[in-house]
């Protein structure tokens, strides 16, 4: 499949800070909350990007009428150039990913970028943390938090009356969404790899690629929050094996990338070191090597 990309620009009229990229397939009602939520909870002005895979259900017509800017697909290209298209018309030195299910939390970006601002260097990735209504075993996730399933039974009051009040801490390891970095890192990595669309596993291989070129800043902020639906628009697709083109890639598995090198979920405590490759995580690495061999 070749995609054929349409491109939407908007001239911006103030400063942005974000250029926030949004992929959406066909989830209208999602996505329509989404940038509700950006508009009415962001503390700065940020530029809105949304790539519209097929959009057979008004999307298109609403991101015309609504004067929004976004790339368009005929077809579903997936989650990987539907964050690479939009990016081409960033217009931010800071690019956030963010997933059309998910509705920022009030002055969800002051922390973020009052974290970037004490930066001395782009060599980062900071993610907000993330409510969902189910019990999860991400450890960074708060759960479970039941403020809807949907945007038809969303319970926004609840939501805007204790997203503060619940305790977390800052956190490591990066992956999730919103995540924001510098556009420099971006194109350094190239983007999302395009060999895994759909997308199963162009996560953990973007951080990995983070990871190659040297970012070792990976901070989740407690008081960046965001409520996500968590939609199932994976069901809809054919998956490709991202597990094993991930395995075939790096020669680890992720779960290696997330326990022994980005430390996920862990109380942050500055930069990431370099793990050493001795005891647990050398048998680890040589049981990766064994499936390679096996997956080939």
């Amino acid at each position: 499949m070749i995609p054929e990309i349409e491109y939407f620009p908007v001239k911006e009229t103030e400063k942005v800070i974000f250029s926030i990229l949004i992929p959406s397939w066909n989830n209208l009602d999602c996505l329509k909350l989404c940038i509700e939520g950006i508009r009415e909870n962001s503390f700065y002005h940020h530029q809105i990007i949304v790539h519209a895979n097929e959009a057979t259900d008004g999307t298109f017509e609403w991101l015309k009428k609504n004067n929004i800017a976004f790339t368009y697909s005929k077809s579903n290209v997936g989650v990987c150039y539907g964050f690479n298209a939009p990016y081409s018309l960033a217009i931010s030195d800071y690019i956030c990913l963010i997933d059309d299910d998910m509705y920022v939390c009030p002055n969800w970006d002051k922390p973020i970028y009052e974290e970037i601002q004490k930066l001395n260097h782009h060599y980062f990735c900071l993610s907000g943390t993330v409510f969902e209504s189910k019990k999860s075993t991400c450890p960074v996730f708060l759960t479970p938090y039941d403020f809807g399933k949907t945007p038809l039974d969303f319970n926004k009051s609840a939501l805007l009356e204790q997203y503060d009040k619940i305790e977390s801490e800052d956190w490591t390891g990066g992956n999730w969404y919103p995540m924001v970095l510098h556009r420099r890192i971006w194109d350094l990595v190239g983007g999302l790899s395009i060999e895994f669309t759909p997308g199963m596993y162009s996560d953990p291989d973007f951080m990995m690629k983070l990871w190659h070129v040297g970012v070792r800043y990976y901070r989740g902020l407690a008081n960046s929050r965001t409520y996500h639906f968590a939609t199932k628009t994976t069901s809809r697709v054919k998956k490709n094996n991202g597990r094993k083109q991930f395995l075939l890639k790096w020669g680890f598995t992720s779960g290696t990338l997330f326990k022994y090198y980005l430390k996920m979920g862990h109380k942050f405590e500055g930069i990431t070191p370099e793990p050493e490759i001795k005891g647990k995580l050398r048998r680890k690495i040589l049981i990766d090597k064994l499936k390679k061999v096996f997956s080939t």
